[in-house]
Order: C-alpha cells, then structure tokens, then sequence
C-alpha cells in the first residue's frame, strides 16, 4: 500500500487541490525517504526492468524532471493568433446558451470550470436531456493538443469547437443558424466587425474567437511544477517516490507522459465496450479498435469520474 500512497501524493501534487484517483499497489520498487534515496530509487527500478545502468540515479532523476517542464508560453496557430479581445468573444460565445437550439444549453453546460472543465457526469447530458454515449473531457492545457474528441476525429480546435454546436445529440444547431444567430445581435455583430474586418460572423470567424478563449484555459502553478523547476520542500518524499514509480515500475509514464502527462494517443486498455472508439475512424487498423485518447492528469483530484465513459 505504500507504493499506492506514493502514487496518490504524487498525483495530488500534480494538481492544486488534494485528493486523487486510487491507483494500483504492489509494484515492486523500494520506498525509502531523501533525494539520495529518491535517486537510488531510479537504479534499482532500471536493474529490476532490466535496462542498462547507464548514468548514475542522481543524473537520470535531473534528465527525467526535464521532461516535465512547463513551457514559458501558451501556443496560438499562425491563422488565428492569440489577441486579448478575440479571446474575450470567444468567452461570451462559450457561455452562450443561444449557440444550441433550445437556448438552454452553452458549451460551459458540459465544460463547466467548477468541474476542472468537464461536468462531473460519468456521461454526458445533451440536447432534450439525452444522456450522451460518453463522458465530457477537460478543456484544461487543450492549447498543446494534437487530436480532439475521445476518438480525435478533430484535428484543431477551431473544427472541435463546431462538433458538438452541430450535433443533434449536443447543443443541435444547424452551423449556418448559429451564424444568423449571432450576426442579429448587435453587441457580437460590432465585436465581429471589429476582430474580423474582412469577414464579419460567420461560421468560421465564430469557431476562431471560441477556439482562441479555449487555449487560454491553461492549468495554473502546482507544488509538482515547483519542485520540477528545483524547489525540493514543494512536495513530500512520498510523492517523489510516487514519481519515480510513475515513471518506472508502474508505468504510467508509457501513456501519461510530459508536463501535461499524455501523450496525445490512442490506446485500448483492454475494457470490453460496444464503443469502438478510434476504431471507428481507421477500422483498418486492429490496434485502434476499442482505443481511447490518453487524457492528461492536471488537475485530475477534481476530474471524477474517470475513462471515457
């Protein structure tokens, strides 16, 4: 139980509040107290897999904290640069529930910030209170992504933003009703002149200014992110043991991985579902059937419950 509590602590200070998703014990590295030890830690997980010795504990525990860095700055594509007033009206669109058909539900219906930007749901809730096939993934750190959506049928935000405005199951507005939506009412209507000269509302100038407001919900500071930038006091030695087991003999590390901990993939973790996730959009492919988009653990105390559905 020991390595589980490491695992916890360290989970815990990778978010800013406690609590933490209960991970699996008996994984069979040494728990002992100080960075010698911590270090030591490495070298006997690395004997125990069999991997070469290679650099000293010390050395690979540096390199390691490395690849958890935070980056200095938020990344904005090069066709819809960051500007505080565009972010802004992607603000007030998000939280608009006159974007969805029946003008009750907005995109901070299932991505509510209270939530840690899910919902709390095991599964979603949609148009006509239809309980959906899946549950609401973050919105935190979506600026870093490579896919969007649990099967990463999205390949930018600007496009994952339309999908569920779109979908009857969702907030069940047709694309161009959602643009004369917003064209008619003259506070957006001298916004959109303003940040769009050229274009005004439409369709596409309406999923630029939302997808700029999402890739500034960014996860704040945590105690991890302190001690990965040198500061030993910002987290307990049990949650720096956690670390190493994160990264060693549990594994995690091979799908959670990098400061925002995924890798931004698909896996299939062997639960049995009629969903056959990414599967459904390469159903060439035998290792996508039933897989999944790794979700990154920021913020993941207030994230539950857990998987895609």
């Amino acid at each position: 139980m020991r390595e589980s509590r490491a695992l916890t602590g360290f989970l815990r200070a990778v978010a800013l509040t406690a609590g933490a998703a209960v991970l699996a014990a008996g994984l069979g590295v040494a728990l002992t107290a100080g960075a010698a030890a911590l270090a030591a830690d490495l070298d006997v997980a690395a004997e125990e897999a069999g991997q070469a010795a290679g650099p000293s504990g010390a050395a690979s525990l540096a390199a390691l904290k490395q690849k958890y860095r935070r980056p200095a700055s938020t990344p904005f594509p090069d066709d819809n640069p960051y500007a505080q007033a565009k972010a802004e009206l992607g603000r007030m669109l998000f939280f608009d529930p006159r974007l969805s058909k029946s003008k009750v539900l907005s995109c901070g219906t299932c991505h509510n910030p209270s939530f840690s930007w899910e919902d709390g749901l095991a599964r979603a809730v949609g148009h006509g209170m239809k309980r959906l096939e899946r549950r609401t993934p973050t919105l935190v750190n979506v600026a870093w992504g490579a896919a969007f959506m649990w099967d990463g049928r999205a390949s930018s935000l600007e496009e994952q933003v339309l999908l569920p405005i779109r979908s009857r199951d969702e907030m069940n507005m047709p694309l161009d009703e959602v643009a004369e939506t917003v064209r008619a009412i003259p506070g957006y209507r001298e916004r959109f002149s303003q940040l769009f000269p050229a274009d005004g509302v439409t369709v596409e100038t309406i999923a630029k200014a939302i997808a700029t407001f999402e890739r500034t919900i960014v996860s704040e500071t945590a105690p991890f992110d302190r001690w990965i930038e040198g500061d030993e006091t910002a987290i307990s030695e049990a949650a720096k043991q956690g670390f190493v087991l994160f990264n060693t003999g549990a594994r995690c590390s091979r799908c959670h991985l990098g400061w925002r901990f995924t890798d931004d993939s698909f896996h299939d973790i062997g639960l049995g579902d009629d969903d056959v996730g990414r599967g459904k959009l390469v159903p060439e492919i035998t290792k996508m059937q039933h897989a999944f988009k790794t979700p990154g653990l920021r913020n993941v105390a207030r994230r539950g419950p857990y998987m895609h559905d």
